[in-house]
């Protein structure tokens, strides 16, 4: 299932990229999405997230009553206007649960933006389309959360 989304900062892209990277940030992201607990790892241009988080009801039966999101960002070099890629790998391990994606970080108008487009699968025969659907809503919200304390750490 696709998912594609955008964020915006009211900052420049260095301060954007300075923020998102930054460990401090992305546990409190974490906690923003509700998760149980948290570790991160930055490495250079690097980012591992493994959150644990309850699992929606309807997937319960096939995962249990929580799970872990490991998340793992792997940055470019900045551009000459600050912007950069990045890609993007989720994995819920012991789970069939993966989504590989994209995100781009680029000035748009005195703000930055984030672009962030992702596959989001559930290997899974016969239902694994269903648990996508189902899934989708809690990723969305996981990336909004990053809006959420983004903003807040920008106009705070």
């Amino acid at each position: 299932m696709e998912l594609s989304t955008s964020l915006v900062f009211p900052a420049d892209p260095a301060t954007v990229f300075t923020m998102v990277t930054d460990p401090g940030f992305l546990e409190e992201v974490a906690r923003e999405a509700r998760a149980t607990d948290c570790s991160v790892t930055v490495d250079g241009r690097s980012t591992t997230s493994s959150r644990s988080l309850q699992a929606p009801p309807e997937a319960e039966k096939i995962t249990g009553p929580s799970i872990r999101i490991v998340e793992t960002r792997t940055w470019s070099e900045a551009g000459p206007d600050g912007s950069r890629t990045a890609s993007l790998d989720l994995k819920v391990p012991g789970q069939p649960i993966t989504m590989d994606g994209n995100i781009r970080l680029h000035p748009a108008g005195g703000h930055t933006r984030i672009d962030i487009t992702g596959e989001l699968k559930v290997k899974i025969p016969l239902i694994g389309k269903k648990l996508e659907k189902m899934a989708a809503p809690a990723v969305e919200d996981g990336i909004r959360a990053e809006e959420r304390v983004g903003l807040r750490r920008l106009q705070g």
